[in-house]
């Protein structure tokens, strides 16, 4: 399976690159059912803010008591408490996939297959290949900064770290798994725009 959809996407005329983006807007088109449910589960959970703190309040020492009414609430409402994370967790298998194309010997020699570590080690931090992998970091970063200042109001602050997971990962991902990820999140930033309430994406 790896070597046909490898051999499909160099199969372009030397536009690797190219069909990658597009590989990842298709996943993401792909996907956009669970963003909206994700989308709507935010809002749920803005609707419910205030029975939510009650109920942290009534049951602080029985979590087990908690969970049930949590869980309840958000069932009345058709949702779950775990409905925003289906779209990061339905995106893995395509990530994985990204990462066999980019080390495939195909695609492992080239640009799209090497990490920042060996593209510097080859070419000096001053070069064209260093730079374009640098600048692919810095973009996603520029997203994850973003992203994270529109996140929920009162969400934890660990969690407005999480969007900067991608740019760990890009510095150590092959650039084609980089690339991936650079179209992704900037999918995923305009999704915020369009799907959620203002309210939920102003800079907190």
């Amino acid at each position: 399976m790896i070597d046909s959809f490898v051999m499909f996407i160099t199969g372009f005329g030397g536009n690797t690159a190219l069909v990658i983006v597009l590989f990842t807007l298709a996943v993401r088109l792909l996907l956009l059912p669970l963003s909206m449910r994700q989308a709507k589960a935010a809002k749920v959970r803005q609707k419910l803010a205030p029975q939510l703190k009650k109920l942290q309040e009534r049951h602080a020492r029985n979590p087990e008591r908690l969970s049930k009414e949590v869980n309840a609430l958000y069932a009345k409402e058709g949702t779950s408490a775990f409905a925003g994370i289906g779209p990061a967790i339905a995106q893995m298998p395509f990530l994985w996939l990204m990462y066999q194309v980019a080390t495939h010997p195909l695609i492992g020699t080239d640009l799209l297959g090497r990490h920042l570590a060996a593209v510097v080690a080859q070419y000096g931090l001053i070069s064209l290949p260093a730079l374009a992998f640098v600048g692919v970091i810095v973009a996603i970063a520029l997203i994850a900064w973003y992203t994270s200042r529109r996140m929920e109001a009162g969400q934890f602050k660990i969690l407005k770290l999480l969007p900067f997971g991608t740019v760990v990962a890009a510095a150590f991902l092959p650039l084609a798994a980089g690339l991936y990820l650079l179209v992704s999140t900037a999918w995923t930033a305009a999704e915020r725009r369009v799907l959620y309430p203002a309210s939920l994406n102003a800079a907190t």
